[in-house]
């Protein structure tokens, strides 16, 4: 049967709308259940599932209007976008991310700005819908962005720069123009992930004129839009930006790697369908390092599988800190951004 963790993990992850999370825990449970030669139940659980899996793939259908406060229809992007943009429906939450205190504080107002923002317009304010993220990598922007999407009932909109990116003078700034044109047609979360590749500093040495203009045309656009969807830029190079991008974000939200404290929800929070009874935090702290978010992730799942694959369901501290030091040796020699 459930063990008293799993039975959490599924309450938790029903409550916070993390459909994955959910369906892990629970074939964890079947798998569980044929173990102790309850196969019948183990059967009748992944029966639902399926068939939840089903239903729920009806409701996406892209024929069904869903969202927030107001309808939002899960499109494809239109023929002559199909190669810059690439849409999918997140069901990422922030509760499901760890953030510290002061950024998830910020998202949320920020989340709850787009939610009421007939009534901020109705008094002559705008709500904040374009939104720099800056830090290093692994450290959850690009989640912040899936996340912001699933709680405003929003489909993410990725950028994609290899197609946005010409050598063509001219074909960049017009394909830049088509995105944020689909922006008013299509509300939606829109990321401009590695924004740096857009957004370097306009004096910088090695630069042509086409960077220049591409990014004179980005301040231009992104400056005029006043639509309702959220305009997500990440870069892990915030020091490359120009400095006129700063300005023309309503938000620029800072990341950083989790501290100590962050390590155990971190773990725990993914490895939620798992026996954690017996390990030693400070041990697995230490062993973490200055690894970032993603990082910590990887060693955990790491971790796990090497339990299941040796048929021991416990997690020790042993397989956590081998896997998490493993990580930090794979990282070797190379700079921390």
């Amino acid at each position: 049967m459930a063990t008293a963790e799993q039975i959490k993990a599924l309450v938790d992850s029903h409550g916070s709308g993390d459909d994955a999370r959910f369906r892990s825990v629970a074939m964890q449970v079947a798998a569980r259940a044929a173990k102790q030669g309850h196969n019948r139940l183990a059967d009748d659980i992944r029966k639902m599932l399926d068939a939840a899996a089903a239903a729920d793939k009806v409701r996406r259908s892209p024929r069904l209007n869903v969202g927030a406060s107001r309808a939002v229809p899960i499109t494809r992007p239109a023929a002559d976008l199909a190669g810059l943009l690439v849409a999918s429906y997140p069901r990422t939450r922030l509760s499901s991310m760890v953030l510290s205190e002061d950024l998830d504080e910020q998202l949320r107002q920020i989340v709850t700005e787009w939610r009421q923002r007939d009534r901020l317009r109705g008094h002559g304010l705008e709500p904040r819908l374009k939104l720099l993220l800056a830090g290093p990598p692994g450290c959850g922007k690009t989640m912040t962005a899936a996340a912001l999407a699933g709680e405003c009932g929003l489909p993410l909109m990725v950028v994609q720069l290899h197609g946005l990116m010409t050598k063509f003078m001219g074909e960049t700034a017009a394909k830049l123009a088509q995105v944020f044109a689909a922006m008013d047609d299509q509300p939606a979360v829109y990321l401009f992930d590695e924004f740096d590749a857009i957004g370097a500093m306009r004096d910088t040495g090695g630069d042509i004129g086409e960077v220049r203009r591409v990014l004179n045309s980005f301040l231009q656009f992104l400056e005029q839009y006043q639509g309702d969807s959220l305009v997500v830029a990440a870069t892990n190079l915030a020091g490359l930006l120009d400095d006129a991008l700063f300005r023309r974000f309503d938000a620029v939200l800072r990341y950083t790697r989790p501290d100590p404290k962050a390590v155990k929800p971190l773990v725990a929070g993914r490895l939620a369908a798992f026996d954690l009874t017996d390990v030693d935090w400070t041990q697995v702290t230490q062993a973490a390092g200055d690894l970032s978010h993603a990082e910590i992730v990887q060693a955990a799942e790491e971790a796990a599988r090497t339990r299941v694959l040796a048929g021991a369901e416990p997690v020790t501290t042993r397989d956590l800190t081998d896997a998490l030091r493993r990580r930090s040796a794979f990282r070797g020699d190379r700079p921390i951004a």
